[in-house]
């Protein structure tokens, strides 16, 4: 199952099947002073459209904001992100932010660090908690919707 993983936000973290392997890392979406207000959004589907095509798309759903502009700026992520995702016949499925947590580090709280050093004991090296995040929703989502290894 090819899975794309993703932290939504305007530095989004990013993970998803490269082969056997897992392909990790930040994407930065944030506007120069020349940009629209609505052109990290063109950028971001530009982005999508890069990326192969994935069976399944798995992101953080964040239910409270530390602000208003936050909430706007996942609210326009995650409208591109479905949007797209309904276009192309692609299956996504939204993880709450404790769930993600809980399933990477034990605990539905952890904080940035604990889950930079859960994704360094797995083996790998994220770049900060954006790319971290992904890859604990790339390992959620693959072990929630992969097929059984016993069928």
């Amino acid at each position: 199952m090819n899975i794309l993983a993703i932290d939504p936000a305007t530095q989004l973290g990013f993970a998803y099947t490269k082969g056997k392997g897992i392909k990790s890392g930040t994407e930065s979406f944030h506007n120069n002073k020349w940009d629209s207000a609505g052109a990290r959004f063109l950028k971001f589907r530009a982005w999508l459209l890069l990326l192969p095509k994935p069976d399944v798309v798995a992101y953080e759903s964040v239910e409270s904001h530390s602000s208003t502009y936050a909430a706007h700026a996942y609210g326009g992520y995650i409208s591109i992100l479905q949007s797209f995702c309904d276009e192309h016949r692609i299956e996504y499925t939204g993880y709450p932010v404790g769930t993600i947590k809980k399933a990477w580090t034990g605990k539905g709280s952890a904080g940035k660090d604990a889950m930079i050093k859960a994704a360094r004991e797995r083996g790998f090296n994220p770049k900060d908690d954006n790319e971290a995040d992904a890859l604990a929703i790339y390992h959620l989502a693959l072990t929630e919707l992969s097929p059984s290894q016993s069928d």
